[in-house]
């Protein structure tokens, strides 16, 4: 594998393979991940203003550790001495690449930042060319990638849109220039949208209200934190395998990818590994007894002021019963009930999944930028 090695500012820089994901931020190899978390803070601070999207290196050494539905690879860019050890400060840039082994196992999914100050010096291009070149070696033939950007530019010359026909890139960013440099192509733009909290209780309440008299007494609503009943793994497999087809992707790539029981419960075991409480509100068909749709929340386990709405479901056959709106209510009730206070919570949409967008603007999201998926294939 290449290890590119330049001159940045001066200083000699140089891309490495990091070391295999250690057991504990104490450990001696953890410097790659502290490093690459550093990076991955100070980036979201200048795109954002603020850090809440970052994975603290505790948080990322149980996101990366050993998972048997995918394999993942790591590089860092360092700067410094290279006869000496690198440390988490000499880390200017990583890349990252997740390689399915259950499903896709055609496709790969990477990341590549840069630390801001070391944009357009080249760090960006080695790191994914680095990563392109493992993932060419493992035989996938279609790479993803997603780049973030705020604000989203209005229609016009300085604005790529997406095939979709919604969803904006800047043209002149960075990320966008390197993507089209390197033959990746725009495939689906995803609305970054943020709640403040307390938003307008009534508002929420009578829209809790209206979405139960829709749904009637052919549904009725589960919340549950951290501990899942085993009788709903399989449902709860059936809704994630849902996700995997049965939301907007845009011109990505992408096909079935099937859970079952086991996989239920092994996510739920890493995500506490994580250091996250997973809040999940469902609604079950009364005459089959079978969910019909969810949401999960994720919430770091420090009471932290932010959390993350994850995965949105409602089965096609159950649509039309404002289910979606049904379950989102509950778990903002349940998560604000729970921890109440100021408090922002993120999540992301597809741009032409016009219907949950509706129901999170409606609930107060409000967009703060946009996340671009990339796609490069015939590597």
């Amino acid at each position: 594998m290449t290890t590119p090695d330049t001159v940045v500012a001066d200083r000699p820089w140089r891309v490495l393979p990091a070391p295999p994901v250690p057991p504990s931020v104490d450990h001696p190899d953890a410097w790659a991940y502290a490093g690459s978390a550093e990076v991955s803070r100070q980036s979201h601070l200048a795109i954002w203003g603020w850090a809440d999207l970052h994975a603290p290196v505790g948080v990322l050494l149980g996101i990366l550790s050993a998972n048997p539905y995918r394999d993942v690879a790591s590089w860092v860019a360092v700067v410094g001495d290279p006869a000496q050890p690198p440390r988490a400060q000499d880390v200017v840039g990583f890349a990252r690449v997740d390689l399915p082994t259950t499903a896709n196992t055609h496709t790969a999914g990477g990341d590549v930042v840069v630390l801001p100050g070391y944009e357009g010096r080249g760090v960006g291009a080695a790191l994914l060319a680095t990563l392109e070149e493992h993932v060419r070696a493992t035989g996938r033939t279609t790479l993803y990638l997603f780049s973030d950007h705020s604000p989203e530019p209005p229609p016009g010359p300085g604005a790529l849109t997406a095939p979709t026909g919604t969803g904006r890139a800047p043209a002149d960013a960075r990320a966008v220039r390197l993507g089209l440099a390197r033959g990746y192509a725009i495939e689906q733009v995803a609305r970054y949208s943020v709640l403040e909290l307390p938003e307008d209780p009534e508002q929420r309440a009578a829209l809790a209200a209206d979405a139960r008299a829709h749904a009637g007494e052919a549904y009725r609503t589960h919340t549950w934190r951290d501990e899942l009943p085993a009788d709903r793994y399989d449902d709860l497999a059936d809704l994630w395998t849902r996700m995997s087809t049965d939301v907007p992707l845009g011109g990505l790539d992408l096909q079935e990818d099937p859970w079952d029981a086991d996989r239920v419960r092994a996510h739920l075991e890493r995500l506490a590994q994580q250091h996250q409480h997973v809040l999940i509100a469902a609604a079950e068909h009364v005459t089959t007894g079978r969910l019909a749709a969810f949401t999960v929340l994720h919430t770091p386990v420090p009471d932290v002021p932010f959390a993350f709405q994850e995965d949105t479901l409602v089965l096609r056959e159950h649509r039309g019963h404002r289910l979606g709106m049904l379950v989102k209510a509950a778990n903002l009730d349940a998560y604000t009930a729970w921890r109440p206070g100021v408090r922002r919570i993120h999540t992301w949409n597809a741009q032409e999944n016009a219907h949950m967008l509706a129901i999170n603007v409606a609930l107060g999201f409000r967009q703060a930028g946009v996340s671009v998926a990339w796609q490069r294939t015939g590597l």
